[in-house]
């Protein structure tokens, strides 16, 4: 593992310890400024210096399990027994599918693929239920991209699309867009203009300059009138019945655009899963591409979970494709709505599960929840989930960024070590998914 160095802390008294610059691992901003004030006794965190509200309710709320280590069938055995148990369902399973992943390591993440890979099944992410229609505008039309740093630095034209930042991601105005200073922005709020493109008036919408209260289900409209506008083109004026958007409201929004040295689209989950779906995502992401005629302008998604980028791209880097991607041929294959777990699920297709930091039971669709219950599942989660309720074999695992090191990915596909606060009694999800790989080769070319 290369980010498993030791980290900075300093004692500050026998039963205290700072930890500082620790990574927070709740949503996708990945702030990594935060300071922990850990009371060593008690295993709890006091303090979470610079962290938003999120955080501190993911570093306060967090303590140790009072669970067995492992169970099958509910009941309580060692990790080994359990290990062996998990194995035997996986290598036995003719269509097992992984699912899961966006909020654990990236080293964890890797080898749930390579279990995925030997036992031949499909692994997908909570990407799917998300951003998944990006993941596929990605590879339609490509991404004009840049760090989050970029944007700090050097934005000076903002627009909040689909999303809602000030309550989801709250560090990402101050931090990231909005209001810093930056080094071609020296003044922060007021070199920046921002724009938010929502269906309804939103928190968010206080913080910006304008807000455009698009019609539900017009995302596509919208962004293809805007590229109708930066090729010089008049959009028809049906687009105003349509969005609810006049098109002289849209001409002179891209007009702006085009004053802007630096522009930046962030769409959220508003884009991804209304009417449209990638196609959505795909016309945004072209738009940000036609604005670079013009000036710099890129286009970046909004991410949810802790390390969900790193999920879809440690995926991508082992698979070529970032989720739903079915292994079974011995070759990756892609195709969203046949590979995706949800949809696996509901057409009662695969004959075993391997779920890892997710809790699908509380999010899938009826049928798809019924039959999780009724296949062998093996469930990975710190946490007595809803899925880890009904699983075969369940593991009780140490929380990562907290109790565990590794690596995460920031929204922005950048990279960060996580410095954890102080250890757990459980194994951490790496360490059971590479005891349970093992195995699982063991059997393999053992011929059992």
């Amino acid at each position: 593992m290369s980010t498993t160095d030791v980290p900075a802390v300093t004692t500050a008294a026998p039963e205290l310890k700072i930890v500082q610059d620790a990574t927070c691992t709740f949503c996708g901003c990945v702030c990594d400024d935060i300071d922990l004030k850990v009371d060593v006794a008690a295993n709890r965190i006091t303090e979470a210096k610079r962290a938003c509200v999120l955080g501190k309710a993911w570093f306060f709320n967090h303590h140790i399990e009072d669970r067995p280590e492992a169970t099958i069938e509910g009941r309580p055995v060692s990790y080994d027994e359990a290990l062996d148990r998990a194995a035997e369902v996986l290598a036995n399973a003719h269509y097992p599918v992984t699912y899961g992943l966006s909020d654990t390591t990236s080293e964890a993440q890797r080898v749930a693929v390579a279990i995925t890979d030997w036992i031949g099944g499909t692994v997908d992410t909570t990407t799917s239920v998300c951003h998944g229609p990006s993941g596929m505008a990605f590879q339609g039309v490509g991404e004009v991209t840049c760090s989050l740093g970029e944007i700090r630095n050097r934005a000076d034209f903002l627009i909040f699309w689909g999303g809602n930042p000030a309550e989801s991601h709250p560090r990402h105005f101050t931090k990231y867009s909005l209001m810093p200073k930056g080094e071609f922005v020296p003044r922060g709020r007021k070199d920046r203009t921002a724009v938010l493109v929502d269906v309804r008036r939103t928190k968010s919408a206080k913080a910006v300059d304008q807000f455009l209260q698009i019609r539900p289900r017009s995302d596509f409209e919208l962004a293809w009138s805007l590229r109708l506008l930066a090729k010089g083109i008049d959009p028809d004026p049906s687009v105003e019945q349509k969005t609810g958007i006049s098109v002289d409201v849209l001409r002179d929004l891209m007009d702006r655009m085009k004053q802007a040295k630096f522009g930046a689209i962030l769409f959220g989950m508003g884009v991804t899963m209304t009417r449209g779906k990638h196609m959505n995502s795909e016309a945004v992401l072209a738009l940000a591409r036609d604005m670079n005629r013009h000036t710099r302008f890129v286009a970046k998604p909004m991410r949810g979970h802790g390390n969900v980028t790193g999920a879809d791209n440690v995926v991508s880097w082992s698979t070529g494709y970032p989720f739903g991607v079915n292994l079974g041929r011995g070759y990756p294959r892609f195709n969203p709505g046949e590979f995706t777990t949800s949809d696996l699920l509901a057409r009662g297709e695969a004959d075993a599960a391997l779920i890892i930091a997710s809790d699908p039971m509380s999010n899938f669709s009826q049928p798809a929840r019924d039959h999780l219950a009724r296949i062998p599942s093996v469930v990975l989660d710190p946490k007595l989930s809803e899925t880890a309720r009904v699983a075969t074999v369940a593991f009780t695992t140490a929380t990562y960024g907290i109790n565990v090191p590794g690596t995460v990915y920031r929204m922005d596909d950048v990279p960060l070590p996580l410095r954890p606060a102080f250890e757990s009694p459980y194994r951490s999800d790496y360490e059971i998914l590479k005891g349970i790989e093992q195995r699982i080769r063991q059997r393999q070319l053992g011929g059992s």
